[in-house]
């Protein structure tokens, strides 16, 4: 299991940015995909997750309406657009996977078994 995040980078307060997790060495369409972040001297706090079918998608509090997750299955590939950043929204992104059932808490690590690397995006004037 591979899972390749990328679209990190600079951009000003109230500007936006698209993440994309590129998947590989497991069949996607049957993973609950999930992007987290962790900031400077924090833990790794939950953003957003997407099912493996059907569904809303779930966002942690500090994004929802400003974050959207969206996954093309087709490409192996989860995304997650960023507008309105805001400083706080600083910090390395993960994506994750999880290839078992729905059941558990999914704002929690140990809910995925599967990380990236994380890509980082700083949010500066």
């Amino acid at each position: 299991v591979q899972l390749q995040a990328s679209g990190g980078g600079l951009v000003q307060p109230g500007g936006s940015l698209r993440l994309s997790c590129a998947a590989s060495g497991f069949t996607f369409s049957s993973a609950a995909m999930a992007w987290f972040r962790r900031a400077p001297g924090k833990d790794r706090e939950f953003v957003a997750v997407i099912k493996r079918v059907g569904g809303p998608p779930y966002y942690g509090n500090s994004v929802k309406g400003r974050f959207t997750i969206a996954r093309d299955n087709a490409k192996n590939m989860v995304y997650l657009q960023m507008n309105n950043l805001k400083a706080e929204d600083t910090a390395v992104y993960y994506c994750a996977a999880r290839l078992r059932s729905w059941s558990g808490d999914y704002w929690l690590e140990p809910f995925y078994y599967n990380w990236g690397q994380g890509t980082l995006v700083t949010v500066s004037s």
